[in-house]
């Protein structure tokens, strides 16, 4: 396939197990692996890479949330259509169930060379036959992994795909599993060709998704993007939101509300209720649970030596956000060919909006980033805030999440063009880091800055510029 961006990682991982089967002499070769990532992130297009480029016999099935018969019909004809070498056993044949079709399956593929079997978007199957799990694992055990099969199913419910190989459920512990994340921010320089600074604001509008990646030409400045992406109401950009929402969204107009208040900014329980329409609280708390268990929603309490009941809640997704931001309410200005306005909207925003939904891109960053002063401790960065937000720090790195026994380093972020880090805000993180809970005068401090650095260089001051940063990612 042409056009295929990055994925060594888990192109090796694939490679590997299937390696793994070809040389397995036992009864039971097969192996079993539960991918999952978020929708249009490009996990279809992974395995399809890699069985061209493994040149196995393979099916690829891909359920598409149509009755059980409707569905067994396609399974059927995606056989018919595929490499393995008996795949002539499904011609005319009528399914009445998946474990007629699954062990029909087995004798279809090949006893000596290794062979894949794909289902994509499994959870579709599980939602429209109850038992098809519990078939699944039956016809797996006793059928398919005595094949030298590596079966994939892959599914963007990252909830129940979690949830299929946990105890208790019929999968469990049968299976391999495999996180598909967006491209990264290193990835999506390297693609574009951007700087780290412009990079890190090209994730921020396409959150490395690799559909909407491969319509920025390489070195075109985000402006120059968005300018021809709001041009057209089918590009990528504009309708990869829409479909990503209506694929994964539960059917629950009061959860939509509440996630489109959260996508404008709003982040506190009340707030968040005042702009969803006055929403009752339990009709809040309802739907913040679906978002949350879905992940499209993620719920943070600050992070000190102290307990805090101060939940906000933020898109997990940054092109979400900046869809849910920007796109979703200025739709209808696209299709009318005024995509300029929006622009407009954009530009006028651009600088408050980045500069919140960068941070946490950039704490995931610093915890990838070894801590030159304690390079042995997996700390975890996060926020503080109070109810009044006095005071609100950017960056808190402790030990461990939620109540942290010790706080190794106390930062800020300053995220603007030709606006270097100085002593002002330098000033105010060192009045800041005294009102944090478990910092003391001599906690570290860490800084961060898009354009540069102004101030006297000390020991205690860590700096972290956009390309280190990026290289966090490579």
């Amino acid at each position: 396939m042409s056009g295929f961006i990055g994925r060594g990682v888990q192109i090796a991982a694939l490679n590997k197990i299937l390696e793994q089967i070809a040389v397995n002499d036992d009864n039971k070769p097969g192996q079993a692996l539960l991918m999952r990532g978020r929708r249009r992130v490009g996990k279809s297009r992974l395995v399809e890479e890699f069985l061209d480029r493994a040149g196995v016999p393979n099916v690829f099935f891909t359920a598409s949330k149509q009755t059980t018969q409707e569905e067994l019909q396609f399974f059927a004809q995606a056989v018919l259509e595929s490499s393995l070498p008996d795949k002539a056993v499904f011609d005319g044949v009528n399914f009445e169930s998946w474990d007629a079709a699954l062990r029909l399956l087995a004798t279809a593929l090949p006893s000596e060379v290794p062979s894949v079997v794909v289902i994509d978007e499994l959870p579709y199957l599980m939602e429209s036959d109850q038992a098809f799990e519990g078939t699944l694992q039956k016809i797996f055990d006793r059928y398919l992994s005595r094949h030298k099969v590596l079966f994939i199913g892959i599914g963007s419910d990252l909830a129940m795909m979690e949830a299929l190989n946990e105890y208790g459920r019929p999968f469990h512990q049968r299976a391999t599993e495999i996180v598909i994340p967006p491209l990264s921010p290193a990835e999506v320089a390297d693609m574009l060709g951007l700087s780290a600074a412009d990079a890190f604001d090209a994730y921020l509008i396409t959150g490395g998704l690799p559909l909407i990646c491969n319509e920025w030409r390489k070195g075109l400045s985000i402006w120059k993007f968005l300018e021809g992406a709001l041009s057209s109401s089918t590009s990528a950009l504009i309708v990869s939101g829409e479909r990503s929402i209506a694929a994964e969204f539960p059917p629950d107009a009061q959860a939509r509300n509440v996630l489109t208040a959260i996508g404008s900014g709003e982040r506190t329980f009340s707030n968040i209720g005042k702009a969803s329409g006055g929403l009752q609280q339990t009709s809040i708390s309802r739907s913040l649970k679906i978002l949350t268990d879905k992940r499209i929603v993620v719920a943070e309490l600050p992070l000190s030596t102290k307990s805090s009941k101060e939940t906000r809640y933020r898109i997990a997704d940054p092109y979400i956000r900046f869809w849910l931001s920007f796109l979703g309410p200025n739709f209808a200005e696209i299709e009318r060919g005024r995509g300029d306005r929006v622009l407009e909207k954009i530009r006028t925003s651009w600088t408050s909006w980045r500069g919140r939904t960068i941070e946490p891109i950039i704490r995931e960053s610093i915890e990838r980033i070894p801590n030159p002063r304690q390079p042995d401790v997996s700390a975890v960065v996060g926020a503080y805030w109070t109810r009044t937000n006095q005071p609100e720090i950017d960056l808190v790195v402790a030990d461990r999440g939620r109540v942290a026994s010790a706080i190794l380093e106390v930062g800020s972020i300053k995220w603007l063009e030709k606006a270097p880090f100085g002593m002002a805000e330098l000033n105010q993180l060192i009045v800041h880091r005294a009102e944090l809970p478990g910092a003391t005068s001599d906690t570290p401090l860490v800084i961060v800055s898009r354009s540069g650095f102004n101030v006297a260089p000390t020991p205690d001051v860590r700096e972290l510029s956009p390309e280190d940063l990026l290289n966090a990612w490579r």
